[in-house]
């Protein structure tokens, strides 16, 4: 079966937005080309030799790949990704070079061909992300893995914005509480909730491709009875109450819920805010203080941070 690589450079900022697009247009996985992979320091801990080639990277921004079949409505489906990405500056992300190349390739080569961009990566103090087809022994007692499949959407959980709020939820999460999960795309960050003791996590997300990603890699991770996962807007008809809330999406997105979330955390609960970038860091502080938030900690990773704001 032949299949199409649609191939968009584009910023660092437009990742996440574009690889949703492309998610949406059918894509089951992307494959994220960053020249900052090729500088990254990594720890031999793995046993792992890892020998990158700096051909497969952009000199600059950043290349995300995805693969849709070939077939009658392809070019439509393809018209279709290239206006909602130039959409996207209507939003004021930078969206970069913007350049969509298509090209096509063997199922054989699809198939395999993204699996050496992903290996065991130890992303916060105690968790490590394992993809689903390695064998991974771990290192230390208190350990937590979360196994994932990137083929089935939305990344690899390595992204800085997930990974901060991993390390965000780390510091926060306490036995017995209830965590929601806005925009839960893979459903990491809720594994990683129930995996630090949390008694009942909401998962919610828009796309109905991330709501059934999510319950596949939640039953995967053996916390389906902890997680319960469905599609909504935002917070929209959630009236319970919680101890966290967690959103890993757009900076204006988080802008304009941040009542909303004041609304179902509990008073001295906090408000954990990712996918940011440092040019919108000032904007999404001020509203998250307007709705009644403390902000307690900022986390800065490459060119994106969290925000972490305690309910009055």
């Amino acid at each position: 079966m032949k299949w199409s690589e649609i191939s968009v450079h584009t910023a660092n900022e437009a990742v996440e937005p574009i690889s949703n697009i492309l998610h949406e247009a059918g894509a089951s996985g992307v494959v994220i080309e960053d020249p900052f992979e090729l500088t990254k320091e990594r720890r031999d801990q793995y046993g792992e030799i890892y020998q990158l080639d700096p051909h497969d990277y952009p000199e600059e921004g950043v290349i995300v790949k995805a693969y849709l079949p070939i077939n009658s409505f392809l070019g439509e489906t393809v018209e279709e990704i290239k206006n909602a990405i130039s959409n996207l500056l209507s939003f004021n992300i930078d969206i970069g070079k913007n350049e969509v190349s298509i090209s096509e390739v063997n199922e054989e080569e699809w198939a395999t061909a993204w699996k050496k961009y992903y290996h065991p990566v130890k992303i916060s103090k105690r968790f490590t992300i394992v993809p689903t087809w390695e064998e991974y022994t771990p290192v230390s007692s208190d350990e937590l893995i979360i196994e994932l499949d990137p083929g089935m959407a939305f990344g690899t959980g390595t992204h800085p914005t997930t990974v901060m709020c991993i390390q965000a939820l780390e510091h926060i999460v306490t036995s017995g509480d209830h965590i929601i999960d806005v925009g839960t795309g893979s459903g990491v960050l809720s594994i990683a909730g129930a995996m630090l003791g949390a008694e009942n996590i909401t998962a919610l997300d828009l796309d109905e491709v991330a709501v059934r990603s999510a319950k596949i890699n939640i039953k995967l991770n053996k916390v389906q009875d902890i997680v319960e996962v469905s599609q909504g807007n935002l917070l929209d008809n959630i009236t319970v109450q919680a101890e966290v809330v967690v959103a890993n999406i757009l900076a204006e997105v988080i802008v304009s819920f941040t009542d909303d979330v004041a609304q179902v955390v509990k008073p001295g609960g906090h408000f954990i805010a990712s996918g940011i970038i440092q040019q919108k860091k000032q904007v999404v502080k001020e509203a998250m203080i307007s709705s009644g938030f403390d902000i307690v900690e900022t986390i800065q990773m490459e060119d994106w941070v969290a925000i972490i704001g305690k309910k009055q």
